[in-house]
């Protein structure tokens, strides 16, 4: 069968796009077995107008005379809404493929957090309680790499972007209606930003016990990630395919100076015996040359402690009160990691208070949490520190089961 999505088809739908100011756009991939994750279908619709009726189409990403200038213009406009559904990784293949931003995203799986509909909703879970659509999925778990693509195949790519643009409108209704269109259309806004752009430096940080390497360790274990990438991305292969953490690690540690010590570590031997194990020590021998580099002095958070837990549970049982009486996904709120940090810097702001014999300061050093930020602030971060400071009880309602709040 034919692949879909000839020039003229995508020149189609962005005029549409420009003239109605939408665009759905949702991408089937394939991540396993390479270094990156391969965009292999991009699916996009427009919606009906008086020009004709909604119109969709499938591109393939794959073609290399592809020329996605004009949908790259499109998707950065921020006069023209990209709707899509959980679409961080599609935003992140899109924008490394053709080379653009994207811009006034619209993620109808964040909208229905906002409107009491779970956090995580399927699209197909959305589509049956939102609009009563049902969805025939048949061909899921499929070769998108492969040319040609069958029948079933496109029509279930299709399916993804069919309904997309009228669940978001009936969800920025249901949103206006609410007053909370302006607070999905904050948590959009990261989604913008989303990169699978891969940072040595970081994956250097995020290395297992990388605090606990010395000074002259470290070079070698920042040089081995490099090469690493390096040989993952010619060989497109995955990174722990080519040389795992732990493996790395040890390198990083014992300095193997031949491939007879080299093939002494644990994870390392049998692929030592072909050319990457010169490669590998060649790597050790050259960072071994660079200047020691002691890890980062760091200033340690103030620690959680046993009596927090309490606490903690307290201000969950407050947030998620507030969540149930505004229709909100309580994840949208906070994690327990948020508020363990929220109580951990109150209790600090206290103990400062006492040593200078002041009154408790709940303005004082915060926890750069989402929740004390933007909206969340607004509707629960100021009250949950009230209630830590005891402006604010809670009481259980027994014939109903529901936390009220009471102040005094």
């Amino acid at each position: 069968m034919s692949m879909p999505g000839e020039q003229d088809e995508l020149a189609a739908i962005v005029r549409g796009a420009r003239a109605s100011g939408r665009l759905a756009m949702d991408t089937e991939f394939m991540g396993e077995g390479r270094y990156r994750t391969l965009l292999c279908l991009v699916q996009l619709a427009i919606p009906e107008s008086s020009e004709g009726p909604e119109q969709i189409t499938v591109i393939d990403p794959l073609r290399e005379d592809l020329d996605g200038s004009a949908l790259a213009e499109v998707l950065a406009d921020p006069a023209i809404e990209v709707v899509v559904h959980a679409g961080r990784q599609d935003i992140a293949l899109i924008r490394r493929r053709l080379n653009t931003d994207v811009t006034n995203v619209f993620d109808t799986q964040v909208a229905a957090g906002f409107v009491g509909l779970g956090a995580q909703s399927s699209y197909d879970s959305l589509l049956t309680d939102v609009l009563g659509v049902r969805l025939a999925k048949s061909a899921s778990f499929t070769r998108w790499d492969t040319r040609p693509l069958s029948a079933e195949q496109l029509g279930y790519a299709r399916e993804d972007v069919v309904h997309l643009l009228e669940l978001a409108r009936e969800l920025e209704l249901r949103l206006q209606e609410l007053g909370r269109l302006e607070w999905a259309r904050e948590e959009c806004e990261p989604l913008a930003h989303s990169s699978d752009e891969r940072d040595p430096e970081a994956i250097f940080a995020r290395l297992p016990r990388v605090a606990g390497l010395n000074a002259s360790a470290r070079p070698i274990a920042r040089e081995l990630v490099r090469w690493r990438e390096q040989t993952a991305a010619r060989a497109d292969r995955p990174v722990q395919s080519i040389l795992s953490d732990v493996a790395l690690m040890e390198i990083a540690k014992r300095k193997p100076s031949s491939r007879k010590e080299l093939e002494k570590i644990r994870g390392v031997g049998a692929g030592a015996k072909h050319r990457r194990a010169d490669e590998l020590v060649e790597v050790v021998r050259r960072a071994g040359q660079h200047p020691p580099d002691p890890p980062p002095e760091q200033a340690r958070a103030p620690a959680s402690r046993p009596e927090d837990a309490p606490l903690v549970a307290l201000a969950e049982a407050l947030l998620r009160a507030r969540a149930r009486e505004a229709g909100l996904a309580y994840e949208l709120l906070a994690s327990r990691a948020d508020l363990q940090a929220i109580i951990v810097a109150w209790r600090m702001n206290g103990e400062n208070a006492e040593a200078s014999e002041g009154p408790t300061d709940t303005a004082g050093a915060q926890a750069d949490v989402r929740t004390m930020r933007g909206w969340r602030r607004s509707l629960v971060g100021e009250e949950l520190l009230a209630l830590l400071d005891g402006r604010v009880s809670l009481s259980v309602s027994e014939q109903r089961l529901q936390v009220a709040v009471r102040r005094g």
